[in-house]
């Protein structure tokens, strides 16, 4: 009987935790939204959007400026993904703001109650059109990101990224 009992005591608090994952997160301002989504998409950072051209052996400007030194840019490139970051935070910026203000009016039609199919079907619409939109943005600078490194440099990249079998995580673990 103790060991019954101690199970279920064990068990018990993780069960609840499975039945509600979102517990917390309806004091948020923008219910789907985290307040780090919310600054990553002011800030116009990618989170993770490009990660089918980064995985891919596409790196995106912020990454490459990070590690301009041990990619060995030259001038000329350096000035080229500096010129590109701008860019895409110029472009990516107000798109992400659309989107948040876009999440928000879907979250005050929920919260007033005043919701409708109609009105359900316009907001996810311009939602999925503004995340596209987003997510094209950030891939299209990683494409043309690529573009402006030799190939030696992008094997650098993925190694330095921990994208290849001799990459900075497989010496990192060696050396442990």
């Amino acid at each position: 009987m103790r060991i019954v009992v101690l199970i279920i005591a064990l068990f018990a608090p993780s069960a609840a935790w499975a039945q509600t994952p979102y517990a917390g997160m309806q004091s948020r301002h923008i219910k789907a939204l985290s307040d780090q989504q919310i600054g990553d998409l002011r800030a116009g950072r990618g989170m993770g959007l490009a990660l089918a051209a980064e995985l891919n052996g596409y790196p995106g400007p912020s990454h490459v400026l990070e590690l301009a030194d041990q990619l060995g840019l030259n001038p000329e490139q350096r000035s080229k993904v500096e010129a590109m970051f701008s860019e895409m935070r110029a472009e990516t910026t107000p798109i992400g703001s659309r989107l948040i203000e876009s999440e928000a009016d879907l979250d005050r039609q929920f919260a007033s109650r005043t919701i409708t199919d109609e009105s359900l079907g316009s907001a996810t619409a311009a939602i999925a059109k503004t995340q596209g939109e987003l997510r094209q943005a950030h891939l299209k600078y990683h494409l043309r990101t690529a573009a402006v490194l030799d190939q030696a440099q992008l094997a650098r990249y993925a190694e330095l990224r921990g994208y290849t079998s001799g990459g900075a995580s497989q010496r990192h673990r060696h050396h442990q």
